[in-house]
């Protein structure tokens, strides 16, 4: 499957996909606002800041899979505009595992990590740069946004 085509949702209800960022690096992300890796947000936050007007761009996906997201898109919004000041786009709440599992995650998962892992998200923040040839990379959530192997492949990828 195509995955610049599978329909994802905003926070305010509107469909699109990640055409909308093709030829830009991407970060893909699944945030979770209560999870003690939730300080990772002023990290992606910073990231965003610096690369955004250079062809990249952070991709917030919260998911109560883990238990630990908040109720509700309005107070996703909330938390993530005035606990982090977070201008990157944060989407519509979605399942990253199981049964119903978002198709972006279906195919986000085939990625290898470091380790040659493939499979389930193992947990919140846990992180898929997509780059503009269509590569992918993982990063588990310990794996922090500023970890040097994400920022040489995200600076190495930028376009132009």
């Amino acid at each position: 499957m195509n995955i610049n085509v599978i329909p994802i949702v905003k926070m305010d209800g509107t469909t699109t996909s990640l055409t909308d960022y093709q030829g830009q690096v991407i970060l893909v992300v699944n945030v979770a606002s209560r999870c003690g890796l939730a300080p990772q947000y002023a990290t992606l936050e910073t990231l965003q800041r610096t690369y955004k007007d250079r062809g990249f761009t952070v991709l917030g996906f919260p998911s109560n899979q883990f238990l630990q997201e908040l109720g509700s898109n309005e107070a996703i919004e909330e938390f993530c505009s005035t606990t982090y000041g977070v201008s990157f786009p944060v989407f519509d709440r979605i399942r990253v595992n199981g049964r119903n599992e978002h198709p972006l995650y279906t195919e986000l998962k085939k990625t290898k990590d470091v380790a040659g892992k493939s499979g389930r998200v193992s947990w919140n923040f846990e992180k898929f740069l997509i780059l503009p040839s269509g590569e992918m990379m993982r990063f588990r959530p310990r794996t922090l946004p500023n970890d040097p192997a994400i920022i040489n492949a995200i600076e190495d990828n930028l376009p132009g």
